[in-house]
Parts: C-alpha cells; sequence; structure tokens
C-alpha cells in the first residue's frame, strides 16, 4: 500500500461523487465505486498516516465532537428583508433605480434551508460554518464534510470563501420520518428542521446518514477569480465544482423578476425540495457596496416569500402572554394543525383591537396562516360555523403572571404590566439579553433562565455575570460540562460590540437598527449617556419617541449603576470601528460634512467615506475639505460657499470615490 494508490482512490472517488450528486449522470456503477471506497478505507485503517486532510472517506462521518466551537465570520452574514406583493418588489426597484438606474436583476429560488459558510485554503476545505447570529457561527466542518454535494478540494489555490444552502430533499426527509414512525421515535416538523438538527448532531456519522445536500449561492470577495454579476459568480461556482440551482434568471426589469416569481409559485409543489420565495438581488456585484446595508439586511436584495398557506381549525382557547417591556398578548390556542409544513398548536391574536374587530371567540373555527411563513397568526373567524356558546372576547384588567391592574397608553393599541417586579417582565427581559441578536449567550434561552429564575440565582443582568460553577451545577440537568459550556458562553459575551449591548438593555424603542446607528454614530457608551433628546433627534432614523425614551432610561439611577457594573465586570463600552481601506482615495485624512437629503441613506454615505479614510464631523469650518450636499441643503451648504468649501453633489461624490 502507498500514498500513491491513495490519491489515485481519491482522486476517482471524487470524481463518481461529484458526477452522481453534482452532475446527476454517473459513469460507473454501484458497485464499482463502492468497492473503491472499501479499499481507500482499508487503507487508511491499515497506516492512519497515509489518509489525506479531505479524504473522501470524511463522508461516513469522523468522530464525536465535544461541542461546536463559535467562529466569526469574514464579512456579516446578513437576512434579507421581505416583500409579499408585487407592490413591495415594485417599491424595492424605485429605490434601486434611483441609485443605480441601470441596474438588472438576478432572480434565483429561496431554498428552505440553512445558510452555511464554507472555506478554502490551498485548495482544501479548511473550515465550515452555520450563519449563527450573522456575526459569529458554528464549527460543523466535520458534519458539512459528510455533505456529497460539498467538494473537499477545488481546483483553485487562493483563499476561497463560498456560502450556500444545506436542505434535505423531500423525499429523504419522508424516509427519514418513516424510520423514525417505525422506531417509536418523535418526528421532524419539516425539511428545514429535519436539516437544521442535522447539521447540529455532534456525531458526524448521524449526520453523514440524513443524506444532506447543499446549493452554493455565492463566491465571496475572492482574491481570484473575479466575478462581475451574481450569474457569472454562480457559473464560477458551477466551474469549481460546486453545486448550483440552475433555476434562475437575468432580469432587466422588475416585470421579468415578476414573471420568474409567479411561474415558481405556481411550481414549487413539483420540486424535489422545499422553496419559501424568490430571492431577487441586484446582477451587478459593483453596486453593491454603492447601496449598502441595514443593520440587518442588505439594500440590494430582496426577499420575495411566497402567500402563506391558509388551515382552518379550532380555537380553544385565549391565553395571555407577558413580553420585557411588559407588554400583554393575547394567543390562540388551537387544535393542532397542519401549516406550510409545520404542526401549529398556538398562534398571535396580536391585541385586544385586533381581536374585537375581527370578531374572534373561543370556540370558533379559525383560518390560520404563518405571517411571512415563520409567525403563526389567526387571519379570521368563520362566523357562519360559531356555536351558540362562543361569547364575544373581554380583555384581561390585570397581569396574568403578577396580577398588577394592566395599563393601556392612550395613542397605543396595546396593554402593559407596569409592575418592575413582575417575574414574567423579568425572565423575558433576562433572555432578550442573552438572546442570539443582542450578548448570544448560547445556553441562556427561556427555558434555562426560566429555571435560574426558580431557583433564585437570576433577578437582573447583573447576576449573569455572577454565576459560579458550585451554584449551577446542583440543579436539574446541570452536568459539569453543559455548566462549563454556559459559563465560557458568558466570558465570551463581553467582547459581543457595543450595539449588542445596547440592544440587550431592552430600552423601550430601540430596536437592533437604532442600537447600531447610536453605536456608529457616538462610538461610546459614555457618550451615548450624555445625550439630549435634540443631540439625538439631529441623527437621521432617531425620532422624538426613541430620543426621549433614550434619555429617561440613561437619567434612572439604576439603570447608571448598572451600565457601570457592566463596564466592571469587562463588557465592552465602545463599538466596533470600520477597518479603513489600506490604498490611498481622495477622502483619506479628509474632513467631510454631509448636508441635504440624498438617495442613499446617510449612514450608507458614512459608511462609505469611512472606509475610505475620511474624518465625518456635524458643522462647517475652515477646516473642512468637502461638503456632499443632498436636496434642500440648507445654512451648511450657504456657509460652504462662504468658505471656499469644495462641494459634491452625491453622484459627484460616488464617482470621485470610485476613481
Amino acid at each position: 500500500m502507498n500514498l500513491g494508490r491513495v490519491k489515485e482512490l481519491t482522486k476517482l472517488i471524487n470524481q463518481y461523487n461529484h458526477e452522481y450528486y453534482v452532475l446527476d449522470n454517473p459513469t460507473v456503477s454501484d458497485a464499482s465505486y463502492d468497492g473503491l471506497v472499501k479499499e481507500l478505507i482499508a487503507i487508511e485503517t491499515a497506516d492512519p498516516k497515509l489518509k489525506l486532510v479531505n479524504s473522501p472517506t470524511e463522508r461516513i462521518g469522523g468522530t464525536v465532537a465535544a461541542s461546536f466551537e463559535k467562529v466569526k465570520h469574514s464579512a456579516p452574514m446578513l437576512s434579507l428583508a421581505n416583500a409579499f406583493n408585487d407592490n413591495d418588489l415594485h417599491d424595492f426597484d424605485a429605490r434601486i433605480k434611483k441609485i443605480t438606474p441601470q441596474a438588472t436583476y438576478f432572480a434565483e429560488l429561496k431554498i428552505d434551508g440553512l445558510a452555511v459558510v464554507l472555506y478554502y485554503e490551498n485548495g482544501q476545505l479548511t473550515r465550515g460554518a452555520t450563519r449563527g447570529d450573522g456575526v459569529f457561527g458554528e464549527d460543523i466542518t466535520a458534519n458539512l464534510k459528510t455533505i456529497q454535494t460539498i467538494p473537499l478540494t477545488v481546483k483553485h489555490q487562493q483563499p476561497l470563501e463560498v456560502r450556500g444552502e444545506v436542505y434535505m430533499a423531500k423525499a429523504v426527509f419522508t424516509d427519514l420520518n418513516t424510520k423514525k414512525t417505525h422506531a417509536n421515535e418523535s418526528l421532524f416538523a419539516n425539511p428545514r428542521n429535519a436539516a437544521a438538527g442535522s447539521l447540529r448532531q455532534l456525531d458526524p456519522k448521524v449526520a453523514a446518514s440524513r443524506k444532506l445536500s447543499m446549493f452554493a449561492y455565492a463566491l465571496v470577495d475572492p482574491a481570484s477569480p473575479t466575478t462581475a454579476t451574481q450569474a457569472k459568480n454562480l457559473a464560477q461556482l458551477a466551474t469549481l465544482g460546486f453545486n448550483t440551482n440552475e433555476n434562475s434568471r437575468v432580469c432587466q426589469t422588475m416585470t421579468e423578476v415578476i414573471d420568474f416569481v409567479k411561474h415558481w409559485q405556481a411550481k414549487r409543489d413539483a420540486l424535489p425540495y422545499e422553496i419559501d420565495g424568490i430571492v431577487i438581488k441586484v446582477n451587478e456585484l459593483a453596486a453593491h457596496p454603492i447601496h449598502g446595508n441595514t443593520a440587518k439586511s442588505p439594500r440590494w436584495a430582496i426577499a420575495y416569500k411566497f402567500p402563506a398557506a391558509e388551515v382552518v381549525t379550532k380555537l380553544e382557547d385565549i391565553i395571555f402572554t407577558v413580553g420585557r417591556t411588559g407588554m400583554i398578548t393575547p394567543n390562540a390556542v388551537l387544535i393542532p394543525a397542519l401549516v406550510a409544513g409545520t404542526t401549529v398548536a398556538r398562534a398571535t391574536l396580536h391585541n385586544a383591537d385586533y381581536i374585537t374587530k375581527k370578531d374572534i371567540r373561543i370556540g370558533d373555527e379559525v383560518i390560520i396562516r404563518k405571517a411571512g411563513d415563520i409567525i403563526p397568526e389567526v387571519v379570521a373567524p368563520l362566523a357562519a360555523k360559531r356555536p351558540a356558546t362562543a361569547l364575544p372576547f373581554t380583555m384581561i384588567t390585570v397581569c396574568p403572571k403578577c396580577q398588577n391592574h394592566l395599563t393601556r397608553p392612550a395613542d397605543e393599541v396595546d396593554h402593559y404590566c407596569l409592575n418592575p417586579e413582575c417575574p414574567a417582565k423579568i425572565i423575558a427581559a433576562l433572555t432578550h439579553f442573552c438572546a442570539r441578536g443582542a450578548m448570544n449567550i448560547d445556553g441562556l434561552g427561556e427555558k434555562i433562565v426560566t429555571q435560574l429564575f426558580n431557583a433564585n440565582l437570576l433577578r437582573t443582568i447583573l447576576d449573569i455575570y455572577s454565576l459560579t460553577k458550585s451554584q449551577l451545577l446542583p440543579l436539574e440537568r446541570m452536568a459539569d460540562k453543559k455548566v462549563q459550556n454556559l459559563l465560557n458562553a458568558i466570558t465570551l459575551s463581553k467582547q459581543q460590540p457595543l450595539d449588542k449591548l445596547l440592544f440587550g438593555l431592552g430600552i423601550r424603542h430601540v430596536g437592533a437598527k437604532v442600537a447600531k446607528i447610536l453605536a456608529q454614530e457616538f462610538k461610546t457608551m459614555t457618550k451615548i449617556n450624555q445625550l439630549t433628546v435634540e443631540e439625538l433627534v439631529s441623527v437621521p432614523e432617531i425620532g422624538d419617541k426613541i430620543a426621549v425614551s433614550l434619555v429617561e432610561y440613561f437619567t434612572d439611577a439604576k439603570n447608571q449603576a448598572l451600565i457601570n457594573s457592566l463596564a466592571n465586570f469587562g463588557l465592552r463600552m465602545e463599538g466596533e470601528f470600520v477597518e479603513v481601506k489600506s490604498a490611498l482615495t481622495p477622502f483619506t485624512e479628509k474632513t467631510v460634512v454631509l448636508t441635504g437629503t440624498l438617495a442613499m441613506s446617510r449612514n450608507q454615505a458614512k459608511a462609505l467615506l469611512e472606509e475610505s479614510g475620511a474624518k465625518i464631523t456635524n458643522s462647517v469650518s475652515k477646516k473642512t475639505d468637502y461638503l456632499i450636499a443632498g436636496v434642500d441643503a440648507g445654512s451648511k451648504l450657504a456657509k460652504a460657499q462662504a468658505l471656499a468649501v469644495r462641494v459634491l453633489t452625491e453622484d459627484e461624490f460616488l464617482n470621485l470615490l470610485k476613481s
């Protein structure tokens, strides 16, 4: 047995895998293929030193992982904004064409699976990770190597990053649930859940048995090769040996996009895998940084979500949940029904006005659906089938958890529990702080937070950072490894950037996007702490409600003490600063002021300037190098002209940036 034979077998098996799983055109019999695999396994077993780094025998699963390590993505894996009708698509088109009038679109199927990222070095697959929270994912390399449609090697020696969607085919899902039924095991709700659960198996052999597949959809900023459009990006991926989805189309107009959407909405059930919509991207890759991103989503892409399937079932009861702000949400208790591939037993009823307006009653047969194919909601009752015993809805007057009387603000539709000691509010606030979009403390979900609250170990955010192993080990289902992983996750959360902390604090009206704007604009918690309402509302996208809420929060002595204590625990009180491009640009070390209304958002313009090395200020002076003036520019423009500061229109700014 020698290394030459190992390399020969590896080359043949990889070739046959690609022909069978990607090209769907096998050139050898199953028996011949199996014989080659058995021979390679025998050689590797006899002499493990001969096993190559990315041996095709990895496809059957390696050793069991102790846990999944968190890895930071080279660039954020953002989620897509949604469109639900033609008007949403036309609005998207208008926003795109306002900035890049010649843009075309690339429409592709939205595979209902799990986003992953693959990293290659010297032609070898070195790491693979889940999307996670978009910034950090989980290292699932061993499991991804078991997927036959993922190349273990590529003919490309430069670093390569590929993103794709791992999914489970409908036939595989049906077969898996049939086997679970025979084994008297609980069934998977849908193919997506089955795929996600399979990828997070600690034993790669289990993942290998699930027969997952992957469609590659993006070649991310490769050193080489370079591509000019999303269409060419996919073609390059196919050339490199990746499985790409052939059901895509370059569209010159939004009308063509809508035709594509309608075609696949009618044909979706005939596909061998699940899709839940169509992804539409600006085809020209150079336009992507011009449009930029929001805190959550790229502005150059959108996901059209197919209308949710509607199902009729019976509403058996209405129960109430308490959110972190004390907001009371009524929820329908339903006879379980299958909706868009998932069993639904609970559905939101939004608020009291929603129930009253639609005259929804306990005992009604109701139409339910998933809003955006995600959140189950009650659409309407079938009043014609209403039983005589069904009584009109009456909103509760006290909190279902602490019995405190509820309040409804004059300008709002929701009711609130204002008791600061309400257990449900405390648990919800702590769960929010630990959530993936906030401090991302893996292992501190609602169930564990509730357990620690009931054990008198958690009452405030500070208690999270005071937890010890001796406190946790005596609790039920708290083994040593689980406790250590939890404590490690708590320690790791201290490195979350300022915007995640701001969002996690649960300040009313401060969502993820506003938190990111604050962190980018003011850089430090100390500065944000001292802002006035007037200073806050001067920032685009921050209105009066948000500004007042922030000032009220930071003038509260308890909140000041909380932030000081979190700083003492080592949490980051400064934002992540933008990395300036190394190459000189026309704006490197230049002082720039923005004024007026731009076609792009103010934050987009600031991000482009910061990446180009500019210093952005709010007032015009003799030290100002450029004033970028949008529509309705006022006193700043007049002052710049008086001081002979160079004034740029938005188009001039972008053209200069390109130079």
